[in-house]
């Protein structure tokens, strides 16, 4: 089953408690493709500047599994780049720069190798964006989308529209509660289900994710990881979300148990992100290394 996805590649430049990183390959799409890549090929669709720095290619092409058919690299643009720094509580993050880039020009297009994709991740961008992304996308079978406050609160006619266009969402606890109004996380993700979609998972960082079913309800931890692992939280989403679509293509199967399943595998590319600075937690990790966490992960939370 083929898995594609589309959002940013970036540049970014990050501060933790733990110290920093600056012009590291960053973006949603780079970190989705390369967690996803460790389990199965990823299709990545994407746009740049030409001053994307050619490390930050190698760096991805060093990912077997990532196929940069749909990255366009565009004369006369610049990258996206972003700079933020955590806090001690890195829960908490202040922006400190961003440079839109080619976020600001048309959207790349899917090329015609891409179109029969299957497994199709739309990684924050605006809602119409994403939406302009599926009709190029006949094939499709399970559509999965990210996204963020600023799109709830400047774009929430677009986004209603295509919430009863895709099969599932992955959302935060914090813009579960913007998009609904309800603060409880379960009766949020009930409310969201009203909106289209057949599942909805919302992310709750150290403290795991809910999964919001029309099958039924679901709960994992956060892998166990110490403080001191915990480097750079940047992409960790996007990775928890590359490694659960990931699981889900190579098995083929959607289903309430299959997603329940997925959690597990998300969770722990996530926490392989967390140990470095940019993509530098997900180089050569193997599915076996993956699988050892998952059954750490299943024990401690006791998944069958």
């Amino acid at each position: 089953m083929s898995l594609i996805v589309t959002g940013t590649l970036g540049i970014d430049t990050i501060e933790t408690p733990q110290g920093g990183a600056k012009r590291v390959p960053g973006g949603s799409a780079a970190y989705f493709a390369a967690a996803g890549s460790i389990q199965t090929p990823v299709r990545l669709v994407g746009a740049v500047g030409d001053d994307w720095p050619v490390e930050h290619r190698s760096l991805l092409e060093s990912f077997q599994g990532v196929d940069l058919a749909g990255l366009e690299q565009r004369a006369g643009s610049r990258t996206f780049a972003w700079g933020g720094k955590y806090l001690d509580n890195m829960n908490i993050r202040e922006t400190t720069f961003t440079e839109l880039g080619v976020l600001e020009e048309a959207p790349p297009n899917v090329p015609d190798s891409f179109r029969d994709s299957t497994f199709v991740f739309l990684a924050n961008s605006h809602p119409s964006v994403q939406s302009a992304f599926l009709d190029q996308l006949p094939e499709r079978q399970l559509t999965v989308m990210d996204t963020m406050d600023l799109w709830i609160n400047i774009a929430n006619e677009e986004l209603h529209a295509l919430l009863a266009r895709i099969d599932g969402v992955m959302i935060n606890d914090s813009e579960a509660e913007l998009l609904t109004g309800i603060t409880n996380p379960y009766s949020a993700g009930e409310k969201i289900l009203d909106l289209g979609p057949g599942f909805v998972i919302i992310k709750k960082g150290e403290h795991g994710a809910v999964l919001v079913h029309r099958d039924g309800t679901a709960v994992i931890p956060a892998y166990p990881a110490d403080d001191a692992q915990v480097v750079d939280p940047t992409g960790a989403g996007d990775s928890f979300a590359g490694g659960l679509m990931a699981y889900v293509a190579r098995t083929g199967s959607h289903d309430f148990e299959a997603l329940h399943a997925a959690l597990a595998w998300g969770t722990v590319t996530a926490s392989y992100t967390l140990e470095s600075f940019g993509l530098d937690g997900l180089k050569g990790l193997t599915e076996s290394r993956l699988m050892e966490r998952v059954e750490l992960l299943r024990a401690a939370a006791r998944i069958g």
